[in-house]
């Protein structure tokens, strides 16, 4: 069974370049440019140490039945690509086995017809999800902050008191460094589960792993900069 999904914004972009014209964001990016150069590199190493233990020891089911949060990706062709494929089978795992019964979509639109949310459930349909799995969509983000975002306020909105079930975070090996530290700063009990069977040892998820420890830094060291410096409106970009 299925909810009514977040109302979906055809005109979100996931584009990066908007980030350029925002100075919160440029403000940090300075800010993680001379940490790396004053410590010749050792604190984006440190980042990539976390990023790799991570992805390497997350496991492929949660302790015990909770809400599946899944991160969508850019569609290809208006279907899932191969590590959104990647996600979706690993929920599915999950249903079928019944280790969750509540799997909450995230992924707005992203240059497709439909979203990546819309995508993932078509999907997910025919691969054979269990009839009683209720699932939701999210349709209106552009980024994995926003996906926690609007998943913070489907949550809250189904609760007595507003407060946050547990969930699993449900996406790759790579990207579940960034997930975990956002999704912890918006107040979400969340556990990691990866996607894929064991981590891939290839170049191009070594790229992204690089990417991915590159991204926590920047979001970690602004947040910790507007935090020494009293930066309010920077310091609540997450929160």
């Amino acid at each position: 069974m299925s909810s009514n999904p977040v109302s979906p914004n055809p005109s979100a972009s996931r584009s990066s370049l908007r980030y350029l014209r925002d100075r919160d964001v440029l403000h940090a990016a300075v800010v993680t440019v001379l940490a790396v150069l004053l410590s010749a590199g050792l604190v984006w190493l440190a980042y990539l140490i976390h990023v790799c233990r991570i992805a390497a020891r997350s496991p492929l089911v949660p302790p015990r039945r909770m809400i599946a949060l899944v991160f969508g990706r850019r569609l290809e062709r208006d279907a899932p690509e191969h590590d959104y494929r990647q996600r979706l089978r690993r929920v599915l795992s999950l249903a079928q086995a019944q280790q969750t019964d509540h799997v909450l979509l995230l992924g707005g639109f992203s240059g497709g017809r439909g979203s990546e949310a819309s995508a993932g459930h078509a999907w997910l349909q025919q691969h054979g999800l269990p009839g009683d799995v209720w699932v939701e969509l999210e349709q209106d983000s552009v980024d994995s902050l926003e996906n926690l975002r609007h998943a913070r306020r489907l949550l809250q909105a189904q609760t007595t008191h507003g407060e946050l079930p547990p969930v699993a975070l449900v996406t790759s090996r790579y990207h579940l460094a960034r997930c975990l530290m956002l999704a912890r700063r918006l107040g979400f009990s969340g556990l990691p589960v990866a996607a894929e069977p064991v981590l891939p040892r290839h170049g191009r998820y070594l790229g992204l792993l690089l990417l991915e420890a590159s991204y926590l830094m920047w979001t970690d060291l602004g947040l910790r900069w507007a935090q020494l410096i009293g930066h309010r409106r920077m310091h609540a970009r997450i929160s």
